[in-house]
C-alpha cells in the first residue's frame, strides 16, 4: 500500500465512519455529548421582564425631574422578591421594591436601583428618589436573550458547559445524542510489564494504554483495558478477537511495522479484518494500520509513545468524535511566535512538541526522538513543520493544542 498523506489519511478514516447511533441522555449526562437533534427553545429567555438588581420599580414620568438636591417622593406600595409576584399596578406617585430577577410589576417602566435612593427613619412608607432613569433602565426585558423557537443547539455539536446551561436555562430536561463508542485498548510486545511488576533484563514498563485510555475519555469514548499481549501471530489474533467481541473499536499499540515480530496486520486479516492503509506520511508515527471489521474499525498505533500518541490525536481522536456524529472533529489551535528557529530536514512532515508560554512564545520541550516521553510531556501542542522547512525565530505559527 502506498503511504498517504495525512489528510489523505483522515479523509478515507471519516469517510469509513458509520452513521451515529442516538440515545437519550439526560442533560445532566450531555456535557462533552454530541447532539443528533436540533434543540430549539421552548420559551423566550428571560421568560418575562425583570429588574437586573435591587431597586424600585417606577413610572419614568414620575421620577423625569429627580435629582440629588431635589429628590422625587414616592409612596411604597409593595414588595417583590425575586420568584414573587404582585398583583397590584404601579399606580402615579407610587413605587415597588423589587430585588434581583424580580418580576417587574404592572405600570413600570424601569428600575431606580437602590443606590440611587434614600429611606429616612421616620417615613419607612416613602421612598426619596435621588436620580431619574430612562424608560427601560435597569430592566431585563423578556426574550433579550432567546426568543421563544430560538435555535439553541445543532445535530453534530458537542456540548459543553457553557451550552448545557443555556439548554437548562431553557428547561430542557433530554437530549437526544450519539452513543458513546466502546474503545478496547491493546498493547503488543513481550518485553512490556505492567507497572507493579518486576523488570528482568531487557523488560520495559507499558505506558501506552494508560494515556490512550485518558486520551480516548477526552473524546467521548469509553476505554477498555486489556491485558498486553506477547509477539506471537496466535497471541495477537485471540487478543484481536476477543477485543472486538465486545468494543465498538478497538486500538492497539506496537506490531504495526514489516519486522519479523510485527503481527497487528497478519493477525487482524485472520480474524475477518479489512486493511484499510497502514502508512501515513507523518514523523512520528509513519506505520499506522486503519481498518474495518464489519461496522467495528481498527487503529493500529505505533509502539513507541509518542508515535502513538500523536497518531492518536491526528487520526483517532477525530474518527471517535465523528462516530458520535460530530460535524467539527478539528482540534484547538493557538496561535504564536517562534522563539528560537526550527527546521525539518526529512521529507516527511514534523509534528514537533512545542510548549506555547503566557506570551505566546513557542519553544520546542527537547528531543523530538519517539521514545522521549518527557518533551511530550513538557509539550501543550504540535508543530506541524513541513518537509525540508527552516522556519526562523520570530516566524507566526499555528500550534495544535494538545488538549482539547
Amino acid at each position: 500500500m502506498a503511504m498517504l498523506e495525512l489528510e489523505q489519511a483522515l479523509y478515507q478514516v471519516l469517510e469509513t465512519m458509520p452513521p451515529p447511533e442516538s440515545e437519550s441522555v439526560p442533560l445532566g449526562d450531555a456535557a462533552g455529548r454530541v447532539a443528533l437533534e436540533q434543540i430549539r427553545s421552548p420559551i423566550d429567555l428571560p421568560l418575562f421582564d425583570n429588574s437586573s438588581m435591587d431597586g424600585y420599580a417606577v413610572r419614568t414620568s414620575d421620577v423625569a425631574r429627580a435629582r440629588s438636591p431635589m429628590p422625587v417622593r414616592l409612596r411604597l406600595s409593595g414588595r417583590i422578591a425575586a420568584g414573587e409576584t404582585f398583583k397590584g399596578k404601579v399606580l402615579p406617585g407610587t413605587c415597588v421594591r423589587l430585588f434581583t430577577g424580580s418580576r417587574l410589576p404592572h405600570g413600570a417602566d424601569a428600575v431606580v436601583m437602590q443606590e440611587q435612593t434614600r429611606v429616612e427613619p421616620g417615613t419607612p412608607t416613602e421612598v426619596l428618589v435621588l436620580e431619574r432613569v430612562r424608560r427601560g433602565e435597569n430592566i431585563r426585558p423578556q426574550g433579550e436573550d432567546v426568543k421563544q423557537g430560538t435555535i439553541l443547539a445543532e445535530p453534530g455539536e458537542r456540548l459543553t458547559a457553557s451550552r448545557i446551561a443555556l439548554l437548562g436555562a431553557a428547561g430542557i430536561r433530554r437530549i437526544h445524542a450519539g452513543r458513546q463508542p466502546v474503545v478496547g485498548l491493546l498493547a503488543t510486545g513481550s518485553e512490556l510489564k505492567e507497572p507493579a511488576e518486576r523488570l528482568s533484563p531487557g523488560q520495559i514498563y507499558e505506558s501506552n494504554r494508560l494515556a490512550l485510555a485518558a486520551l480516548v475519555r477526552q473524546a467521548g469514548g469509553f476505554p477498555r483495558v486489556f491485558p498486553i499481549v506477547a509477539d506471537a501471530l496466535a497471541a495477537t489474533r485471540f487478543a484481536l478477537a476477543k477485543a472486538f467481541r465486545t468494543c465498538d473499536v478497538v486500538i492497539t499499540s506496537g506490531g504495526v511495522s514489516v519486522g519479523e515480530m510485527d503481527f497487528i496486520k497478519q493477525a487482524f486479516e485472520q480474524v475477518g479484518g479489512a486493511l484499510e492503509f497502514w502508512k501515513v506520511a507523518i514523523r512520528p508515527g509513519r506505520p499506522f494500520v486503519f481498518g474495518r471489521y464489519g461496522r467495528k474499525l481498527l487503529f493500529g498505533l505505533p509502539g513507541n509513545p509518542v508515535s502513538a500518541l500523536v497518531t492518536f490525536l491526528l487520526l483517532a481522536r477525530p474518527a471517535l468524535l465523528r462516530w458520535q456524529g460530530a460535524v467539527d472533529v478539528s482540534f484547538p489551535t493557538r496561535s504564536g511566535v517562534l522563539a528560537r528557529g526550527v527546521a525539518n530536514p526529512e521529507g516527511r512532515r514534523h509534528f514537533m512538541r512545542v510548549r506555547v508560554d503566557a506570551s505566546g512564545k513557542v519553544r520546542p520541550t527537547g528531543a523530538q526522538g519517539s521514545h522521549i516521553l518527557s518533551s511530550l510531556a513538557a509539550a501543550n501542542g504540535l508543530l506541524d513543520v513541513p518537509p525540508g522547512a527552516v522556519l526562523a525565530a520570530g516566524t507566526s505559527v499555528q500550534v495544535v493544542a494538545l488538549e482539547g
